[in-house]
């Protein structure tokens, strides 16, 4: 987990480097959709209310934005209850674990990155790529028809993605069992992982991470989710 040394644009919080034993769990092949939170949106609250349709680009398809780190939470405990079966977002550790899909590489795709295969602010290059599209939007999930070894699509670039975890500025004393890094401060910024259509490339990077006000609503932020693996017999 982490980025190396000489990993072109790093930046300090992605180190140091280390190892992490991830827990089998599964993980939503897109971010979730608008079609998917107004379904969820409709039931009944666990702890607060959700807007039916927060996105500001609309789209059935296209991933839902605008939501808060405790929107995200509460979309998850509404799915939780109404289903039995448990979701959450997922823990730092296991969304690079996800992204990356068995990669070493700053993108699952290799050394760099193209709009052909994800949506970011093509004005800008990463490590020698060609510049390509700027669309200032967000694409509907799955609109390049790229997935990675796992089978996930949209990982690097459209909307960030919340994690579970509390911001750190580094990965010293980081747990090493996939579980989520929190703190006893609940203001805390919590983890956006990916990237989205408005970023330069370096931020959809596997290795990149940020923190953000987990009230905070923006355009560039979603969310996919995750639950645990069934126990084999």
């Amino acid at each position: 987990m982490g980025s190396p040394k000489n990993e072109p644009q790093r930046s300090d919080s992605e180190g140091p480097q280390h190892k992490v034993t991830v827990p089998p769990f599964f993980m939503g092949r897109y971010p979730i959709t608008q079609a998917q939170w107004r379904s969820v949106a409709s039931l009944e609250p666990v702890e607060r209310d959700l807007a039916p349709d927060p996105a500001y680009f609309k789209g059935d398809n296209r991933p839902v934005e605008c939501v808060s780190w405790y929107d995200a939470m509460e979309f998850c405990a509404r799915l939780s209850a109404h289903t039995g079966q448990a979701y959450r977002l997922p823990t730092e550790a296991e969304w690079e674990y996800a992204c990356r899909a068995g990669t070493t590489t700053p993108f699952a795709f290799g050394e760099t990155i193209t709009t052909e295969v994800a949506n970011y602010n093509g004005n800008y290059t990463y490590a020698n790529g060609p510049k390509g599209e700027y669309r200032q939007e967000t694409t509907p999930v799955d609109h390049f028809g790229m997935a990675n070894a796992f089978g996930l699509s949209d990982m690097h670039g459209n909307v960030y993605e919340w994690c579970q975890d509390h911001w750190h500025e580094n990965y010293e004393g980081a747990p090493v069992d996939g579980s989520a890094w929190s703190s006893d401060n609940e203001n805390a910024s919590r983890i956006r992982r990916g990237g989205s259509w408005f970023d330069v490339p370096r931020f959809c990077r596997s290795a990149y991470r940020d923190g953000d006000n987990p009230r905070g609503t923006y355009d560039a932020i979603g969310f996919r989710v995750v639950s645990r693996a069934p126990r084999t017999l």
